[in-house]
This record gives structure tokens, C-alpha cells and sequence, in this order.
């Protein structure tokens, strides 16, 4: 395996870890309404990201490439917002929240530098 299939099966692995790391993080949250609405929110907004990724990564083209990445993007900041709220509503004060926050922004990041990579290389 190559450099960059290696890259891209170890991001694979690291965007499904964040989704399974929000599972866990709402299993220990307060079981009021509020709190479900929140988790229900984040636990898609995680798995849609991964699974978007998972879905650029076998695109047929530089267009659905960029289409599926600029989801994933979209997806990861939804999620990093939910964390953010999950914080300010004080509904969890696991330090794996703080972890899980620093992780969706450099998702975002690497998300954000390929979306820009292929649409420098499409001109």
C-alpha cells in the first residue's frame, strides 16, 4: 500500500473513532429532553461525517469528490457545534469532551485542505 491509501484508510479509521467516541460521551449524559435532543443531533452529525468521508473516498469523480467532501465538512462542524454545546449547557464534564472537540477541528482541517487540494487542481 502506497502513501496516501495509507493516509487515507488511517483518516477512515480516525473519523469512525470520533463517531464511536460521541457514542460513549452521550451514554454518560443527563437522560432529560434536552440532553436527547442534543445527542440524538450529535451522534448524526458525527456518523454522517465519517460516513461521507468513507463515501468521498470512493467517488468516481473530481465533482462527487468535492460534493461528498464539502458534506463531510459540513458534517464535522455541525458535530464540533454540538460539542461546543454539550460544553456550555454543562450537560457533560467528561475530559473525553475536550478531546473529541480538539479531534473534529483537526478533522476539519485536513477535510478542508483536501476539499481546497482538489478544487486547486480542477483549475
Amino acid at each position: 500500500m502506497d502513501e496516501k491509501a495509507l493516509f487515507i484508510e488511517a483518516f477512515r479509521k480516525r473519523t469512525k473513532q470520533v463517531t464511536i467516541g460521541c457514542i460513549r460521551l452521550v451514554q454518560v449524559m443527563p437522560n432529560t429532553e434536552e440532553a436527547r435532543i442534543l445527542t440524538r443531533q450529535l451522534v448524526r452529525s458525527a456518523s454522517s461525517c465519517a460516513a461521507n468521508y468513507r463515501s468521498a473516498c470512493r467517488a468516481r469523480s473530481r465533482a462527487e469528490f468535492y460534493a461528498k467532501m464539502s458534506l463531510a465538512i459540513e458534517e464535522a462542524d455541525e458535530t464540533l457545534f454540538w460539542l461546543e454545546l454539550t460544553e456550555d449547557a454543562k450537560f457533560c464534564n467528561d475530559p473525553e469532551l475536550k478531546i473529541l472537540q480538539h479531534e473534529m477541528i483537526e478533522i476539519l482541517k485536513v477535510l478542508s485542505k483536501a476539499r481546497k487540494t482538489i478544487s486547486n487542481n480542477s483549475k
